[in-house]
């Protein structure tokens, strides 16, 4: 059975993979005419939010993992380091991260740290570095207490939450169509990714998975990548900068100066914190919902197909009772 100091931090043995797959990406789409595309500014800014990412996880990472050493503490049971203890902790920690996920994009303090992997209008594996500087502020890590709780080590969490992001990496690309149905039916693929990351419609709130991507089809999530609607890739409203700071903190910033407004109940406050996207107290904004519908007014023969509502009773012509 493997010590755990045998489980290193895989993300940074991986580096030297993410550099040598970018240049191979590039190759690909500037040589063999591949689909994709890298713009300069883009993807230095995707790579300064990486370095940023790791120092902030140097400096903060005591943090979530003080806390779950705490946890273990308290632990019912310790399933060991065998590889069926690491398959199991690996699989239990990708639906951690389904519904860490699935949070990010529905409560605006979690959105706040994530929106930044989300800002670039390319898609290409420098993307997948664009990661957040304020994670830890969140309080998100406190999802894998129960999986300290009920008998994994830390040391294992972080090693599987590490495969998990590797894992992500090679996703963020436009360069791979879609695969083999078996593994599309089971895996996240860069087909299902690339509709995570889209700002069309049908696409928003999406493709939650990290590895596996039977969450989102268990938990009604699952949206397929079409053809006749290919992903448009940003944000909503997109920033317009290429600046890491303004990417790592704008939503920050924004996300306060609503919640601090004058003139606000307590109520409205906390909604800007918490509420989804889009919220707004007087009716001003549009969530994920809103545009979906409003697709679907102007786009009758879209309702009802993957990732949209079908008509309102309001949309259907009234019939008039014969006399």
């Amino acid at each position: 059975m493997p010590d755990l100091k045998d489980f290193p931090d895989v993300t940074q043995l991986a580096i030297p993979f993410f550099v040598i797959a970018i240049l191979l990406e590039l190759f690909v789409i500037r040589v063999l005419k591949g689909r994709g595309d890298y713009e300069t500014r883009d993807t230095a800014t995707s790579l300064m939010m990486g370095v940023g990412n790791v120092v902030s996880g140097l400096l903060l990472g005591f943090v979530a993992f003080g806390v779950l050493i705490w946890a273990w503490d308290y632990r019912i049971h310790d399933f060991g380091t065998s590889w069926w203890a690491v398959a199991l902790c690996f699989i239990l920690d990708d639906l951690r991260y389904y519904w860490y996920h699935r949070i990010a994009h529905r409560c605006r303090w979690v959105w706040a740290e994530h929106v930044n992997h989300h800002s670039s209008q390319h898609y290409n594996l420098s993307t997948a570095l664009r990661q957040s500087w304020t994670s830890t502020f969140t309080g998100m890590f406190i999802l894998r207490i129960p999986l300290a709780l009920i008998g994994f080590h830390p040391v294992l969490l972080l090693f599987v939450g590490g495969l998990n992001l590797v894992y992500q990496f090679w996703i963020h690309t436009e360069a791979i169509g879609r695969m083999w149905k078996p593994i599309e039916a089971i895996f996240n693929t860069p087909s299902h990714h690339r509709a995570h990351h889209a700002t069309n419609p049908r696409y928003l709130d999406c493709n939650y998975a990290g590895t596996l991507i039977i969450w989102d089809r268990m938990f009604g999530s699952f949206v397929p990548e079409r053809d006749e609607d290919m992903p448009r890739y940003g944000i909503v409203k997109n920033i317009g900068s290429f600046n890491p700071l303004k990417v790592a903190f704008h939503e920050w910033v924004d996300m306060f100066r609503d919640a601090f407004q004058p003139g606000l109940s307590l109520r409205q406050r906390l909604a800007y914190l918490f509420a989804p996207p889009g919220w707004s107290h007087d009716g001003s904004r549009k969530g994920s919902a809103q545009l979906k519908a409003d697709y679907v007014a102007r786009h009758p023969d879209q309702a009802g197909t993957p990732g949209l509502p079908g008509l309102a009773p309001s949309a259907f012509p009234r019939t008039v009772a014969a006399e």
